[in-house]
């Protein structure tokens, strides 16, 4: 077993929020935390633009998969962040979980316009998410599991 900490990311749909914190988050923590994202009502896929947007901005989602969160239950889970406020209420406790922390975002995948607006969206989102997963992977990469 692991003795490095396990950090969840839970969202809805598990389509591109948590996917995109899940993306960031690897790469700002390398090798010093497992990260994994999942949701309450998986999407069953990660949705497209999520994918070219985190593309663009150097990480690689094409390999992640919809998961939902029950299957992190048997695992040990130090950390759950929610990313929206769905998956916030229904979050269940986690065995051994040390820290619970709710950071919202709006949800790409229901905005309206044409393809550019809507692909706007999408980048808008990813660099919110990315600001705070990033100076979150930081702290994490340097021992301090605080939100």
């Amino acid at each position: 077993m692991s003795t490095k900490p396990a950090i969840l990311v839970l969202c809805t749909g598990n389509s591109c929020r948590s996917h995109m914190a899940e993306g960031f988050l690897r790469a700002a923590v390398g090798d010093s935390a497992e990260v994994f994202s999942a949701g309450s009502k998986p999407a069953g896929y990660v949705h497209p633009l999520s994918i070219k947007v985190m593309a663009e901005a150097g990480v690689d989602l094409s390999g992640h998969t919809s998961k939902h969160m029950n299957e992190f239950l048997p695992r040990r889970i130090d950390v759950v962040i929610t990313v929206c406020g769905n998956a916030d209420q229904v979050c269940p406790m986690y065995p051994g979980q040390v820290a619970r922390f709710h950071w919202g975002f709006d949800d790409p995948a229901h905005a309206q316009g044409t393809e550019q607006e809507i692909l706007q969206e999408f980048r808008r989102v990813r660099d919110e998410i990315k600001v705070k997963f990033a100076a979150y992977g930081i702290a994490v990469k340097a021992g301090k599991l605080q939100g």
